[in-house]
């Protein structure tokens, strides 16, 4: 086979992803097609020896915890004490619950990295406040499909603990890459909250009645709330940045920590820890078997000379960096409309990333924008996995026109930071830089 046919592996690809083939079938069936036509019967051992590197990663031992964590998270009450005490200081703004419900994914993404359970979580809380509030639909979908995404850039990240070791780049230092941009976008969501429910109170209806508490009784409700999601955070990236423990110890110390609380909260029974235990395990082996049919795609596509072959073509049309950058993100963009986010990380990751230090460009920067233009991808109509998560727990008056349109404002918000990113790339290597000194 030559190096120009490898080539045709992600045609094949798309083809069997478009028949209908789960992503992780599709990747192996290709890589084992191209593969006999390259190797022959050497190929099992090549595939075998793919196992064995995605079976003795360490790095990978975070997911497991890291899903563990966020479904205890879901069953042990921290969600409904935490979202009163927000609201209970963003009341009296415009849009005051869905800037409490923007504050809570901001602080859940920051304690669980499980984008799915996020936006599940705040959801079921915060779309039946702000329906009897009179909360425009596009507004709420905006609000929880923007929010739940976050998960993606703010640490700790599932997409990051997959995408760090196959680019060969220290997991801390990209989880530390994602916190400003991570921020900065949550806070841009909030910003425009604020500002289109001043302009349109109609889509808020702001709150009459004041709150009858004290301020010493809110402060101490809003203490004892936080107290558990910060002594979470702590436990993960606290830990993590400070050098204390590794990326899969802090997932560790952030799964004990959150069996911990829902002991202290009496939601610990032996059903909630099977039910726990169960979606850990089906998620874990659906992102590891995704994981692994990447691994032998991409092992079989650089044996078969793929790399040199692509290079070829970048040379033939004397492509400069910047637009290598916007081929790949365009090529990632368009992927999230068919293609799950850890799909998306093992397909282009390992092709991209040869090319991006080839060219001198950052692998740290280049990485945060990466992340950026998925969680982008994952927000956009119309095969956007967000607004799917909402529609399964949303009320039939919130209708799927509402939610596509909903999610624009968002979009565009997401599309300024990665503006700001291509523009500052100190937004994505200050952190790191700061913290560890690369």
């Amino acid at each position: 086979m030559t190096s120009q046919l490898v080539l045709w592996m992600f045609p094949a690809l798309m083809i069997l992803i478009f028949l209908g083939f789960p992503v992780a079938f599709s990747m192996m069936l290709t890589a084992l097609g191209f593969g006999l036509m390259r190797f022959g019967g050497t190929l099992v051992h090549q595939l075998a020896q793919r196992v064995d590197d995605v079976a003795t990663n360490y790095v990978l031992g975070a997911i497991p915890l890291f899903i563990f964590m966020g479904s205890i998270l879901e069953r042990a009450g921290i969600a409904e004490r935490l979202f009163d005490a927000l609201y209970m200081w963003t009341r009296r703004l415009p849009g005051g619950l869905a800037i409490a419900a923007l504050l809570m994914c901001t602080i859940f993404a920051a304690a669980s990295g499980v984008v799915g359970a996020t936006e599940t979580l705040v959801g079921m809380l915060a779309i039946p406040a702000m329906m009897k509030r009179r909360y425009d639909a596009r507004l709420i979908s905006g609000t929880i499909c923007g929010g739940g995404s976050l998960g993606t850039i703010i640490p700790p990240s599932i997409p990051v603990v997959v995408l760090a070791p196959i680019a060969a780049l220290p997991v801390g230092d990209l989880l530390a890459g994602i916190l400003l941009p991570g921020l900065l976008m949550s806070s841009l969501f909030i910003l425009y909250i604020v500002v289109v429910c001043a302009w349109k109170p109609e889509l808020a209806p702001p709150e009459d009645e004041p709150d009858p508490r004290s301020l010493g009784e809110k402060l101490k409700f809003t203490a004892t709330a936080l107290v558990p999601p910060g002594f979470l955070i702590f436990t993960v990236l606290g830990t993590l940045f400070m050098g204390l423990a590794t990326p899969t110890e802090a997932a560790a110390c952030g799964s004990f920590g959150v069996l911990l609380l829902a002991l202290i909260y009496r939601r610990m029974s032996w059903k909630v820890l099977f039910q726990a235990s169960l979606q850990t395990v089906s998620l874990t082996a659906m992102i590891l078997a995704i994981v692994l049919a990447g691994s032998m795609f991409s092992g079989v596509f650089f044996a078969s000379g793929g790399m040199q072959a692509t290079q070829g073509i970048l040379r033939e049309f004397g492509l400069s960096s910047w637009s290598v950058i916007a081929i790949i993100l365009l090529i990632a963009f368009l992927l999230g409309f068919i293609v799950d986010l850890i799909s998306i990380v093992l397909i282009l990751v390992p092709i991209s990333m040869p090319l991006v230090k080839q060219f001198g460009i950052d692998p740290i920067w280049f990485s945060v924008v990466f992340l950026v233009m998925l969680q982008t991808s994952y927000l956009t109509p119309p095969m956007s996995p967000s607004i799917f998560y909402l529609k399964a727990i949303a009320p039939p008056q919130i209708r799927l026109k509402d939610m596509y349109w909903g999610v624009i404002p968002f979009i565009v918000c997401q599309i300024l930071v990665l503006i700001l990113l291509l523009t500052f790339p100190g937004l994505a290597t200050w952190m790191p830089k700061i913290m560890y000194g690369n």
